[in-house]
């Protein structure tokens, strides 16, 4: 159970944010998840959605490589909601099972190839250190440019920053989702 009563539709608002309630089902189909406590603050909510379709519609990171650096950003959070709600968004963007088996799973990315190797690397030290060796940081931006790492690093925080609202407000993971061990 949540720690504040979820927000999840616009009875739960007073009448002037009601369009930040019609914006987030517009996005999502409905109220949930980090939404659902972002939505306490309106004005917070209205402002960090427009991400969402950013990164999803915009973004120069292909879908697949953000969907991994959004797994590994997520696993090293232990944030069970986003893992779950994202586990499906990766397999639809073509991430397959044995990447997702080894981020659910803290494995050693070793045996991936280079390029989700790299953005494995890159997302966990960024996640435990808040930094990244000059060299993981040399090997994306040469294979893929400033503005694409900008961006990855970016989409990776975001994620992050969500991470930290469902497991700070206890935000449960649907009962049918991919679950994160123990």
């Amino acid at each position: 159970m949540p720690r504040v009563a979820p927000i999840t539709g616009k009875s739960d608002v007073p009448a002037e944010h009601h369009a930040v309630v019609d914006a987030v089902v517009n996005v999502f189909g409905n109220v949930r998840g980090p939404f659902s406590m972002l939505l306490h603050s309106p004005k917070l909510a209205a402002r960090v959605l427009p991400l969402v379709t950013f990164f999803r519609d915009e973004s120069v990171v292909e879908a697949k490589l953000r969907s991994v650096a959004i797994l590994a950003a997520v696993r090293e959070r232990e944030a069970a909601y986003v893992w779950s709600a994202q586990v499906g968004a990766a397999r639809r963007n073509g991430v397959r099972e044995e990447v997702i088996d080894l981020l659910r799973a803290k494995g050693d990315p070793g045996s991936l190839p280079a390029d989700e190797r790299e953005i494995v690397t890159y997302t966990r030290q960024l996640m435990r250190t808040n930094r990244v060796d000059q060299a993981v940081f040399d090997a994306l931006k040469n294979r893929h440019g400033v503005p694409w790492l900008v961006e990855l690093t970016a989409v990776a925080n975001y994620f992050a920053m969500l991470s930290g609202v469902v497991n700070a407000f206890e935000v449960a993971p649907p009962p049918d989702g991919d679950k994160l061990p123990g």
